[in-house]
């Protein structure tokens, strides 16, 4: 199935389909197309996806071009909501203080574990700790298996994914945080600056077993990176359960809502 997401990389090293200019920050970033080049873009979209025979998707979209879509009038859109991908988003002095009736339960876990592991370190991810790293992400996907020693696939491609990024961790100009004790990674997470005033946290792990230690590392990597910051985005919960609730018990502060298009009928002619 052919996948259009509107997103470009404009690095040079990909022709867009649509010959309008787009404003954007470096390569790879998200592509801001112009509101007057919009309508021309979506008809050459619409038509060569027409041309290849596929049928025409438009995933993660934020609200702005998803009500643009439902107005367009040569073809029709279904444009739903994807409450699974909604990005989280927490005020970063909030996730740093814990302050307030709302944050009492995660205050606690976060004394309690220093109050129990009193040896516990923060260290920022170098090179010099990145193996005891990749340990703790082993034995995360290990305490994963389910009965019959399988693991579900997707829990697989995270750690593949993870491994990478921890193998070229300079390369990707990444921030990331630890937590040792006595010598050991408990906790680890990375992210990176999304634009001037928010931080994005990609990957969060920690030893279940150690009470405390996800608040301990989500608290004090906030409080080392980006407490200059306004914002923190966590990303998307996928529909998982367990990480919804994670999610939803740091009480965000906003959600950035994501939509989804599908094709039902297209009238529209190339320019």
């Amino acid at each position: 199935m052919a996948r259009a997401v509107p997103r470009a990389d404009h690095g040079g090293g990909r022709r867009s389909l649509c010959d309008e200019r787009v404003e954007g920050q470096g390569r790879g970033a998200p592509a801001v197309l112009r509101s007057r080049a919009l309508p021309g873009c979506n008809e050459k979209i619409l038509a060569y996806f027409e041309e290849i025979g596929q049928p025409f998707h438009i995933y993660d979209m934020e609200r702005g071009y998803a009500d643009f879509l439902k107005s367009c009038d040569c073809a029709s859109l279904e444009v739903v909501a994807d409450r699974d991908n909604y990005d989280y988003v927490y005020l970063a002095e909030k996730l740093i203080t814990l302050a307030g009736r709302k944050m009492h339960s995660k205050k606690n876990h976060l004394n309690a574990f220093r109050k129990e592991h009193p040896e516990a370190e923060f260290r920022p991810i170098t090179d010099e700790i990145v193996t005891q790293c990749k340990l703790e992400l082993n034995s995360w996907y290990k305490q994963h298996r389910q009965d019959d020693g399988t693991v579900d696939p997707f829990i697989g491609y995270e750690r593949t994914a993870i491994l990478e990024v921890l193998n070229n961790f300079e390369d990707f100009g990444l921030k990331g945080g630890a937590i040792l004790m006595d010598g050991r990674v408990v906790a680890f997470t990375f992210g990176e600056q999304l634009n001037t005033d928010t931080a994005v946290i990609h990957v969060e792990k920690a030893d279940p077993e150690v009470r405390g230690a996800y608040p301990a590392i989500n608290q004090g990597f906030v409080e080392y990176a980006w407490s200059g910051m306004t914002y923190i985005n966590r990303e998307e919960d996928m529909g998982i359960e367990g990480l919804r609730k994670a999610k939803e018990s740091y009480k965000p502060e906003k959600l950035i809502e994501k939509f989804n298009a599908t094709l039902r009928s297209n009238d529209c002619k190339a320019l």
